[in-house]
């Protein structure tokens, strides 16, 4: 049974939620693409703990200033576009992303709820207080280049990136928030993503429980167990703008 149009179109409560596949096509590589550039010097996952910014807080900024520069450098694609179209087509959409990056937001999302964090939004790694960013863009072709952290205003401690870190808990506020959606909604959509990362990759199984239609928009093919659950392949930026056309037009 595959899924089709008609079933967003009726849908009252949406959920997007979305994974490292959505910015891909933007440029923007994922943890697993293959090694290349700063990625063969660093594993991504040993400098994403807290305990390496604690033993090279200079190395640590510069690869996340790298990553917020190859963030900034991006731009919205047509996966992005159709999201911020759906918004103004059904009664209630709620954006879930565990990106760390903005182009939902530039791409005209009114509201995203951040699981993994955002780049854009660093803090004291002592007093945790938020730390306003410059506006100036980072040097993207500094790759691997060690940069000292700002300092808190408030105790002097040294500034962090605002993600979340193997070890760390999501924001409790935003993980209420997407849990109370994903147990309204009548179609979640999960857009690019592995469904390896835990608890992030609950929520389809919660949307399901709670009678969901589940749809996974992914390269590679979705095992797909219960009557509700679909699976639609090829690229988000393909696959989610022709969805949403079918739907609404």
């Amino acid at each position: 049974m595959e899924f089709q149009a008609q079933q967003l179109r009726d849908a009252s409560r949406v959920v997007v939620f979305s994974g490292a596949g959505l910015s891909a096509e933007s440029g923007i590589p994922t943890f697993r693409d293959a090694l290349s550039g700063l990625r063969e010097r660093f594993d991504p996952a040993a400098l994403a703990t807290a305990q390496a910014f604690r033993n090279d807080p200079a190395l640590v900024w510069g690869w996340y200033e790298w990553r917020r520069a190859k963030a900034l450098a991006a731009q919205p694609n047509a996966a992005h576009l159709a999201i911020t179209k759906l918004a103004t087509r059904v009664p209630t959409l709620t954006v879930v992303t565990q990106n760390v990056d903005d182009l939902l937001e530039r791409a005209g999302c009114p509201e995203v709820l951040h699981l993994h964090g955002s780049l854009g939004s660093p803090r004291c790694f002592a007093c945790a207080r938020a730390y306003a960013i410059k506006d100036d863009q980072p040097d993207e072709s500094e790759q691997g280049r060690s940069i000292e952290p700002p300092r808190c205003l408030h105790c002097n401690g040294k500034v962090r990136p605002g993600v979340v870190w193997f070890g760390e808990s999501l924001p409790d506020d935003v993980w209420r928030k997407a849990l109370a959606a994903v147990k309204k909604c009548d179609v979640l959509l999960s857009v690019g993503t592995s469904g390896l990362v835990q608890p992030a990759a609950e929520l389809p199984r919660i949307a399901l429980k709670h009678g969901a239609q589940v749809v996974h928009i992914n390269v590679q093919p979705e095992l797909v167990v219960e009557n509700r659950e679909f699976s639609l392949v090829g690229r988000a930026a393909e696959v989610l703008p022709k969805l949403v056309e079918q739907a609404f037009g």
